[in-house]
């Protein structure tokens, strides 16, 4: 068999032209997309799978903001939009650790449709993307495959909202990506029907979990102290009993973890159980391990939940999420990469394009926004060295692992794609590159679309 095949040359049809090309529909991508129509210029939004909204929908992760507390200081804007739309569309209820709002996967979908539809933004749904389109340094557009073929859409300005800075990579940008054995878990998220919601929260309070119980027989997690003693929705004495017990196999002791909302209906959701260290989200090899074994994990935490916790005798699996949910591959090496001691030490930076809360979450840190402590997000983390014409939003900005452990999160993306959004429109309006683009008129209108900037 020959190692390789050289493909013919072909025509490949351009069948859109865009002002803002917006690619993936996370909340970075998302917020991107609305942002930059909102500043006046033509966008379009291309997204692999059939819905927006990236983790919470495809992977049905519900707690958008499940780090706000009394005391803590946001940006607000369109991520702040995401939950106080949904509540207004009966897609979201309160969340359980916290003062904000679990969205529902499900009904964020029609959120997300809504958002898009009234800000103008066309969506082209079910269009992956493969290559970029270059002329010279600079991006031009995309190649997409799809059920229609291969096909060119072309933009003045790309935002690459992949997560995995997949277009930054091939465009040719400079990027790091984390060495396997250092990523972050990814998880497969599930969600649950028939739990006896009186009896789950009575067994909770007579049982109530703290910050200072997150640990199984894999990970400690290192808190600043004074997460210690709130509550936590937090299971991992079932699953230690069932190993002990036999129920479960012994080598899966990195079952453990959060529940979401527990619903009058019987509906528990947002189970972030299933911890899977060694997937590469790059690989589609590795993904495909990963996504049959944390099914597989999913149906051995069940059956612990069964047979050791309350109300959930008769339990059964509602829904996997539609995809494996993935916190960490590459990043851009970026004009400026953020560091630990920003997202430590509240950074501050003349190109701020947004605030975001002291919310450390990943590589066994948690520190929680409690204090009114928060950081900046500087302009220059979204562009990538060596193309012109992109900007990269989402859990890709440049940075090292502990600023990844803040950025990474779903609120920060929105703060960082709203940022890039704008900024993408200005560049268009002014003719100019988004490495020279006015950062004081892209704060001006930041703060006319809402967000604290400082």
């Amino acid at each position: 068999m020959p190692k390789f095949i050289a493909e013919p040359a072909r025509r490949v049809d351009v069948i859109h032209d865009t002002d803002v090309l917006v690619v993936g529909s996370g909340p970075g991508g998302l917020a991107a997309a609305l942002a930059a129509a909102r500043a006046g210029v033509d966008v379009t939004l291309v997204e692999r799978f059939g819905c927006m909204g990236g983790n919470i929908t495809t992977v049905g992760v519900e707690g958008f903001a499940w780090y706000r507390h009394e005391q803590t200081i946001e940006a607000g804007g369109i991520g702040m939009e995401f939950e106080t739309r949904a509540k207004e569309m009966g897609a979201a209820v309160p969340e359980s650790q916290s003062l904000s709002y679990e969205l529902d996967s499900e009904g964020f979908k029609l959120v997300a449709d809504q958002l898009v539809e009234q800000a103008g933004v066309r969506p082209m749904l079910h269009r992956q993307f493969v290559a970029p389109i270059m002329e010279g340094d600079a991006i031009v557009g995309i190649i997409t495959e799809s059920k229609a073929g291969r096909e060119a859409i072309m933009g003045r300005v790309v935002i690459d909202a992949t997560g995995d800075a997949d277009i930054a990579q091939r465009a040719g940008a400079p990027t790091n990506k984390t060495p396997v054995e250092q990523m972050q878990a990814a998880s497969v998220m599930f969600h649950l029907a028939g739990v006896d919601k009186t009896a789950f929260m009575a067994g909770v309070n007579a049982d109530p979990q703290t910050y200072a119980d997150w640990a199984t027989g894999e990970w400690e997690i290192e808190t600043s102290g004074k997460e210690d003693d709130m509550f936590s929705p937090f299971l991992a004495k079932p699953f230690e009993r069932a190993i002990k017990d036999g129920v479960i196999p012994a080598h899966l002791n990195t079952i453990g973890g959060t529940w979401g909302a527990v619903h009058d209906s019987g509906e528990m959701t947002y189970m972030n159980l299933v911890h899977l260290a060694g997937c590469d989200g790059t690989d589609p090899e590795s993904m495909t391990k990963f996504e049959i074994e944390g099914r597989k994990q999913a149906m051995h935490a069940i059956n612990a939940l069964r047979k050791y916790t309350p109300g959930c005798g008769d339990v059964r699996l509602r829904n996997f999420g539609m995809t494996i949910g993935i916190r960490d591959t590459r990043k851009i090496d970026a004009i400026y990469n953020m560091t630990e001691t920003d997202v430590r030490e509240q950074g501050r930076f003349d190109d701020s394009i947004g605030i975001y809360p002291e919310f450390i979450d990943g590589y066994g840190i948690l520190i929680l926004p409690t204090t009114g402590r928060y950081m900046q997000i500087p302009y220059r983390s979204m562009l990538p060295k060596g193309v012109k014409n992109l900007l990269v939003a989402g859990r890709a900005i440049g940075g090292d692992k502990i600023a990844h452990a803040a950025t990474r999160n779903m609120a920060c993306c929105a703060v960082a794609g709203q940022g890039a959004g704008i900024a993408a429109a200005l560049a268009v309006r002014e003719n100019r590159d988004v490495d020279s683009v006015d950062i004081g008129a892209v704060q001006t209108e930041l703060r006319r679309q809402g967000v604290r900037i400082d």
